[in-house]
């Protein structure tokens, strides 16, 4: 989607970009080195959270209550366990230096969201 179509400006995705990196990088988690991909995703949760009030993983099919999706609301619970074991999250925003380096391997990271929350 284009910034016309989310309603959402290049300065929006600058300034929530800045704010998340400097809370997260002291955790251990980095955008994405691709930046382009990590701004595109920021841009959806920004967009989702105009239109639906929070911002759930916008690689995931929101189920569209904020309960039904608390455990995708970025950052989703699976984070932690994703970037441990796979050196990066489900959509791939946030990945470990590691990663970012290239020093470990990239691999499809599974779906964790149990099945019966997951909207087909």
């Amino acid at each position: 989607m284009s910034h016309e179509e989310t309603g959402v400006t290049p300065q929006d995705v600058d300034a929530l970009f800045e704010k998340l990196r400097t809370l997260q990088e002291p955790k251990g988690y980095y955008f994405n080195k691709d930046t382009a991909l990590a701004k595109g995703l920021i841009e959806q949760l920004i967009a989702l959270r105009k239109s639906m009030g929070y911002a759930p993983c916008p690689c995931r099919l929101a189920n569209g209550t904020r309960e039904a999706d608390n455990d995708i609301i970025c950052p989703c619970v699976y984070r932690e366990e994703d970037v441990r074991e796979y050196g990066v999250c489900f959509c791939g925003l946030y990945a470990s230096k590691e990663w970012n380096e290239g020093s470990i391997p990239h691999t499809t990271v599974p779906e964790r969201r149990p099945p019966e929350n997951i909207l087909f």
